[in-house]
């Protein structure tokens, strides 16, 4: 099912520049103080190309995208960015250690083109919703650039036998010979980033032969994802309209460089795969109370009123043994915390139109039951982040609710990280989840290679 293809990638000379200047987080982890930073470290750093700074007179005739299309033009011909000589695979690794912990992990997969799929060939699955906005801004990059810089996160699912089709053919690549990689990054947060170009033809058909009978899963990159969707439609439109003849022949499956989108391919089932949770921030409540939250949050779940000093790591103990018995939330605000848990079966309107897979989700739980009914927040203002801010960091959390001067938060909820297979199966199922259900971490970074369309 799964089509992929190797491809000649654009990628930083190493002769002229040095990775951790140039490469960075994917454009929506960029904040302005990193965009700051990635500025300052190199002229040529991909920032200028994938969230360039926006200026007073933008036109038509000269904005941030036409500004990115000639900074990637010019990168080209100055050969900072050159193409590699052979179609090619390209091993991927991660070395890192998740917040909080001093435990070393290593994720692998491989990057290649993939053939894009309309959701409905039961190909390629999505599990979350997208908004119009990011889609209209990658789009319009698309266009400029005709490029494609960062990375499309995509699961698949086997035994390791990928895995150990790629180890075999480069035994560099092994993790006691860490520092043999063609490519070697240290990212932002400490992330030790290496690749490895694979240019065997027999190795590439056999990667391509096992990965046929896939099924994939966006696990980050849906607005990029679908951006390429969205390309690859208004090309076939344009072919056909300048060439009617072809109409027919592009109905069909081609080659054409638009057909496909880069990706990284990584199993589900490896042991260095990790999800982290997203916490929740609600603020700018018109009025709210303690007491008034426990009470209505009672018609929901059990409550059990808690330490209300409690830090982050006893936060995510007490969260991680109450989630072994289904269900659990802790919500903390500037002097209480309560833990909610054992949802109430009879409560069935809330959910109406949510499917039984759905309403097993904690984030879901959180979101119809105690950020609609309880806080009263409409599915707009969510999706639109009026009183909504997303956390990754339990630590800053609790920091900010707990902040009085000014108050940042009126209440803080905590939760346990979703897993793999409930992703999977909502995926597979065709159901999606609520807005930042997922927080796969490391994020795979842009400008380790680029797949231009010409």
């Amino acid at each position: 099912m799964a089509d992929i293809h190797p491809f000649r990638a654009f990628r930083y000379d190493p002769q002229q520049v040095t990775a951790a200047y140039v490469v960075t987080q994917p454009y929506d982890k960029i904040t302005p103080a990193l965009q700051d930073r990635y500025y300052a470290a190199s002229p040529y750093n991909l920032v200028r190309i994938i969230l360039g700074r926006r200026e007073p007179n933008d036109n038509p005739a000269n904005n941030v995208y036409t500004r990115a299309a000639a900074h990637f033009r010019d990168l080209r011909q100055q050969g900072i960015l050159r193409q590699d000589s052979s179609p090619s695979l390209y091993v991927y690794s991660q070395r890192f250690t998740l917040p909080n912990s001093t435990t070393e992990h290593e994720r692998r997969g491989f990057i290649a083109l993939g053939r894009i799929e309309d959701y409905s060939a039961g190909v390629v699955f999505r599990h979350e919703q997208t908004l119009a906005k990011p889609k209209a801004d990658r789009l319009d990059l698309l266009r400029a650039t005709r490029a494609h810089f960062g990375q499309i996160f995509m699961l698949y699912e086997d035994s390791g036998q990928i895995e150990a089709l790629l180890a075999a053919a480069n035994p560099a690549s092994d993790a006691s010979d860490f520092h043999a990689s063609e490519v070697q990054t240290k990212d932002d947060y400490g992330v030790i980033n290496r690749l490895w170009q694979i240019t065997d033809p027999a190795l590439i058909d056999s990667v391509r032969a096992a990965m046929q009978d896939k099924k994939l899963i966006i696990a980050d990159g849906h607005h990029r994802y679908e951006t390429a969707l969205t390309y690859r439609n208004e090309s076939r439109d344009n072919e056909s309209r300048k060439n009617a003849t072809r109409a027919a022949a592009l109905s069909a499956p081609s080659n054409l460089p638009y057909e496909f989108v880069m990706m990284t391919f990584v199993n589900m089932n490896s042991p260095g795969l990790h999800i982290l949770p997203t916490h929740r921030l609600v603020h700018s409540l018109p009025s709210f109370s303690e007491d008034a939250f426990r009470n209505s949050a009672h018609a929901f779940f059990d409550v059990d009123e808690i330490d209300p000093a409690l830090d982050a790591p006893r936060a995510t103990a007490i969260l991680r043994e109450s989630g072994r018995a289904g269900t659990s939330i802790l919500a903390v605000t500037t002097h209480r915390a309560f833990l909610l848990h054992h949802p109430n079966p009879n409560t069935p309107d809330v959910f109406a139109g949510v499917s039984i897979r759905q309403q097993s989700l904690d984030v879901v739980q959180l979101h119809k039951c105690l950020l609609e009914k309880v806080l009263g927040l409409s599915e707009e203002s969510i999706r639109n982040q009026q009183n909504l801010t997303y956390i990754r960091d339990a630590v800053e959390a609790l920091s900010q609710v707990r902040a009085t001067d000014p108050p940042r938060a009126d209440i803080a909820f905590l939760m346990n990280p979703c897993r793999i297979s409930q992703v999977r199966d909502i995926a597979f199922a065709g159901d999606v989840m609520p807005q930042k259900s997922t927080d796969f971490y490391p994020k795979l970074l842009s400008g380790l290679t680029i797949y231009a369309l010409d």
